[in-house]
Order: structure tokens, then C-alpha cells, then sequence
């Protein structure tokens, strides 16, 4: 909600516009755990998209460079909303969201170096993957790779960090290494490495682990669980063969209780083994081992041999109005290919329900899906450097069909606006280790809508398969060392000096952008201890035309605030 600010003393009127509403905040990976990357902000029109700008007065340092997304969450201290950020040399930062300045700064441990490590492409390794916030107890979580001797000891951490002060709550963090078992195979933090994003489902935080660059040495793919509440009682599941590492950026995907996970190529194994395959978990977690609970393609083997992963994309759950089965899950291989699963019974090893090729590269980044007038879409980054949409058809079952292709000239994951859910959708790609400019293009047709901007606009670190988050009318983006914000234009708002009223009380009138929903509050002086802010009146969904409300207190008092709010 935006607001203007009015303080009123006798006749003179002062204005200030300022930024508030009702509480905005992304708290996970692709701002849900379905993981669609799917932002709803009535600032962003199709006309405000093309004028994005970026603000060059905000700050934005960190230290580190930087793999995993930001995080935004409102109601930090003092009531500022915190840009969070985490960086591969184990640093972590709430930034304001308004100039970029820091609030608080922690270090969670020394990170590792790539010269400590059997194989990889990361130095130093921290924390790679994206965190979480639980916002009910306001609290952080994230895995961190650290070494407490120089590079000879080698640990994962998962840490529940207070998200207002950094302070580390008590009775984290958890040693992976101590407390992740899973039949016979234990963990071994040296050769697993943590690349997808955190979920947090039904009081359980879900960590993915799987290999380094280079599929080297003995390694697994992992799904950790720690009860928030009790992070003793840890439960973990590992694949039974060796490889079959979860390591797509997306990491787990959940639709309220039941984490799902992505896995990559195994070793010799002779029958399914865990790998190459979308695997949905019971709570814990615990894998039933029921067909209906995996898939995999029946080419799975070919797949291993050809190191064609369908764990370099996350699962993304979408659903499909009219479409039978509508609740479906989408992967992405390496192969190229667009698979859809039914999530009520995943198959085993079978046929997907509708596949499709669609990209002439490996397929490596976090999709985003959206809904349009027209339908829904799934987006992802293909042919390298492209963004590659397909609409999924309301069949029986349903189909997959391509809608449109245009550059992003990186290997940025995408995000998606809209005004209201359906209308004005912008597709958004960061063109990483490319062009280092954001994009956005029509969500129908691919158009460009926005094509990069000016010298202004250039970014710098940018790192392949990253993603923006979108909050208030704005983008961030966390880059090596630097996190950027963009603005859409403010449309403006036209208020009157006030009108004194027979009985004294005080009258504004005020034209704005007709069709939204609008709120006047007026206060003594909200300075004081105790002052309240009062409704002096409202409206929903404004016609066209004037706004007006009075203030039957301001003939009895000199000094008077209003502020008038509107989303």
C-alpha cells in the first residue's frame, strides 16, 4: 500500500510521499513453495515495465560472491524492511530495502577452498543455496559449508539465525555430518555440496545436498529434515545407489506437507536406484517407495550414461484449470525435453503423461510458471541464452505446446509479474555471465517489453541460473558483491490544499488512478507514546473521478497528521 503523508499546521499543508501497505514479503526460493517465481505487484504494468530504472543511490555492498537469491521481509528493526543476501564466503547480510545500508551482518564460518576440495567450480564454498524465513518465529535458515581448521576438517552447518538481529538461536547449528544417516550410507560433507534452495513444510525444514562440479568421488543425492522445533531429532533419506545428486537451483518443491525433489545421473546402477528421477516424500522425510510417489523416465539408464540429469531443474508444481489430470508436476532434463507428471500418482518408471522437446541445450535453472487470459505457461531457459516459454493445454490429458522463444542473452533463471494474476504479465531474465541486464518480455507472446535499459542499468558479477525477486514496485537482484534494486515509475498523486468546513473540520480531496481501494487515517501526532492512528474514512475500488474525507477533530486541535493509503 502506498500512503502520502500529510502533517497539517493551521492552514499550511505539507506533503511527503512514502511507501507502506500491508505486509509484503519473499521469504523462500521463487516466493513460494511450489517454487512458480510468480509475483503479483499492481505497480508493474506493461507501460511501467518498459521504463524500469535502476537506483543508483542504493548501496547494496556485501561481501562474497553470490549464488543463491535474495530474500525480502518487511518489519525488520525499527520497522524497515531487510533485503536479505548470502554470499559463498559464509557472510550474511539484512540490507534496508529502501537505500541498501547494512542493519546487520553476520559471519557464519570460515568457508572452503576449492584447493580443499576433490572437485568443484566454486571458491570459496559457504553458502550457495537459497535460505528460507520462517515468518511466524522470524527466523532464518541456511546451510553453510565451513571449516573450523583451514581446509582439513570440512562441515555442513545448518543454522536458524534470528532474522531481525542475526544472532544464531539456540541449539543450532546442525552438524550435518553428526546427524544425517540414511540406512547404511552416512553423510560426508567433503564430497557433497548444497546448491538448491531450502523449503519449510509442516514445521520441517528440508535441506538438498548433492555433488560437486565434476561428479567426483563418492557422493549421493540427500534430502535432510530437521524439525524446526527440535533440531535434534534429524531424519534424512539418501539415494541407494551412488550420484543421483538433488542439486538444481529450485532445490525442494512442496505442496503443503510433501517436499519434492529432482535427481540427477547414478553410477552402475543396474535397476532404479533413486536416480534421474522426481521423487515426492511422506513428512520427515520418509520415501514410501510406492510407484506412486516417483518417476522416472524409461530411459533412465540412457540418461545416466549420457550424463543427462533431469536433476539440473527443480520440480515445479503447477496446476492446470480444465486439464485432467490438472495437478501436475513439470521437470526439465539436460536432455532437452518438458515432461508433465501427474502428482497424484507419479508412475514409477513409465511414460510422462505429455513430453516435449524443447530446447537444443542442457536445461540447467529454476522455471517459473504463470496464468494468463490465455492459459498456462511454464518458462524456462533454453538454447543456452533464451527464454523459452510452452503453454500446457487443457486436455485430457493434457499437451504441451510452444509459445514463443526470445533472448535473454544469459543463463538467467526467469520471474514473472503481474498486476492482478492474470493481466500485464512480465516474463523477467537476468542475463548472467551475458549481456548482465534484465529483460522482460510479454507473457503471451515474448515480445520485449523492457530490453535492458541504459549504462545505468548494467549489473556486474552476475552469476548463471540466478533470479531477481520482485517487492513494492521493485527488482532486486544479488550479484558478487553487490545487490541492485530497480524501480517502476510511482504514478503520481494529485491532493488539494484542504477545505475548512463550517463545524472546523478539515476537507481533502484527491484524484488518483480509479479502480483502486483507498484509506484515510489521521493522528494527533504519531511521535508520541501511544498515539493510534484513526480510519477517517474509506473507499473500495474508486470510480473515476475524486476521493474525499474529513476530519471532524482538526477544528479542536493546531497540529493534525493524516496520511492517505492506497495499494
Amino acid at each position: 500500500m502506498k500512503c502520502l503523508y500529510l502533517p497539517v499546521i493551521i492552514a499550511a499543508v505539507l506533503l511527503a510521499a512514502v511507501f507502506a501497505r500491508a505486509e509484503v514479503n519473499v521469504s523462500q526460493h521463487h516466493d513460494d513453495a511450489a517454487r512458480s517465481g510468480f509475483y503479483v505487484d499492481p505497480a508493474f504494468t506493461h507501460s511501467a515495465a518498459a521504463q524500469l530504472k535502476r537506483d543508483l543511490s542504493f548501496n547494496g555492498a556485501v561481501a562474497g560472491n553470490v549464488y543463491a537469491q535474495p530474500l525480502y521481509i518487511e518489519g525488520g528493526p525499527g520497522g524497515k524492511a531487510m533485503i536479505i543476501v548470502v554470499t559463498e564466503s559464509n557472510n550474511v547480510y539484512a540490507l534496508d530495502a529502501v537505500d541498501g545500508t547494512v542493519i546487520w551482518h553476520d559471519n557464519v564460518g570460515t568457508p572452503v577452498r576449492l584447493a580443499n576440495l576433490p572437485c568443484g567450480n566454486i571458491d570459496p564454498l559457504g553458502i550457495t543455496g537459497t535460505p528460507i524465513v520462517d515468518l511466524p518465529s522470524r527466523t532464518l535458515f541456511l546451510d553453510a559449508m565451513t571449516t573450523p581448521d583451514g581446509g582439513t576438517t570440512k562441515r555442513h552447518l545448518i543454522f536458524a539465525l534470528n532474522v531481525d538481529t542475526g544472532t544464531t538461536n539456540s541449539g543450532w547449528p546442525v552438524d550435518v555430518n553428526v546427524t544425517a544417516k540414511s540406512g547404511n550410507t552416512t553423510f560426508t560433507s567433503a564430497t557433497q555440496n548444497e546448491r538448491g534452495a531450502l523449503a519449510l513444510l509442516g514445521g520441517t525444514l528440508y535441506v538438498p545436498y548433492g555433488g560437486h562440479y565434476g561428479d567426483c568421488s563418492t557422493y549421493h543425492g540427500w534430502l535432510v529434515g530437521v524439525p524446526i522445533d527440535n533440531p535434534s531429532q534429524v531424519l534424512a533419506w539418501a539415494t541407494p545407489a551412488t550420484g543421483g545428486g538433488s542439486w538444481a537451483v529450485g532445490g525442494v518443491a512442496g505442496d503443503g506437507d510433501n517436499p519434492f525433489i529432482a535427481t540427477g545421473n547414478t553410477f552402475g546402477a543396474s535397476s532404479w536406484s533413486g536416480g534421474e528421477a522426481i521423487i515426492r516424500f511422506q513428512p520427515g522425510p520418509v520415501f514410501s517407495g510406492s510407484t506412486a510417489d516417483y518417476w522416472a523416465p524409461s530411459n533412465w539408464q540412457s540418461l545416466d550414461s549420457g550424463d543427462k540429469d533431469l536433476g539440473g531443474s527443480g520440480a515445479l508444481l503447477v496446476t492446470v484449470p480444465g486439464a485432467s489430470p490438472s495437478n501436475l508436476v513439470v521437470s526439465l532434463g539436460k536432455d532437452g525435453n518438458a515432461y508433465l507428471i501427474d502428482r497424484a500418482n507419479l508412475g514409477g518408471v513409465s511414460a510422462p503423461v505429455a513430453q516435449a522437446h524443447l530446447s537444443s541445450s542442457t536445461i540447467i535453472q529454476a522455471a517459473a510458471s504463470y496464468q494468463t487470459t490465455r492459459g498456462t505457461y511454464v518458462v524456462f531457459c533454453g538454447n543456452s541464452t533464451d527464454l523459452t516459454a510452452f503453454r500446457i493445454n487443457p486436455t485430457s490429458p493434457p499437451t504441451i505446446t510452444s509459445a514463443w522463444t526470445n533472448s535473454e542473452s544469459g543463463r538467467g533463471s526467469p520471474f514473472v509479474t503481474s498486476t492482478d494474476g492474470s493481466n500485464n504479465v512480465v516474463v523477467w531474465g537476468i542475463g548472467s555471465e551475458g549481456d548482465q541486464r534484465l529483460h522482460g518480455f510479454d507473457g503471451d507472446t515474448g515480445a520485449v517489453i523492457y530490453s535492458g535499459g541504459g549504462s545505468g542499468e548494467l549489473m556486474s558479477g552476475t552469476r548463471r541460473f540466478n533470479t531477481g525477486i520482485v517487492a513494492r514496485g521493485r527488482i532486486f537482484a544479488a550479484n558478487d558483491g553487490q545487490v541492485c534494486a530497480f524501480s517502476v515509475p510511482v504514478q503520481s498523486v494529485i491532493l488539494s490544499s484542504p477545505t475548512v468546513q463550517p463545524d472546523g473540520s478539515l476537507q481533502f480531496t484527491f484524484t488518483s488512478t480509479p479502480g483502486l481501494s483507498f484509506t484515510a487515517f489521521g493522528a494527533s501526532d504519531p511521535t508520541l507514546p501511544g498515539s493510534n492512528w484513526t480510519i477517517l474514512g474509506s473507499v473500495t475500488d474508486n470510480p473515476p473521478g475524486q476521493f474525499q474525507f474529513t476530519d471532524p477533530q482538526a477544528g479542536t486541535n493546531p497540529m493534525r497528521f493524516y496520511r492517505v493509503c492506497w495499494p
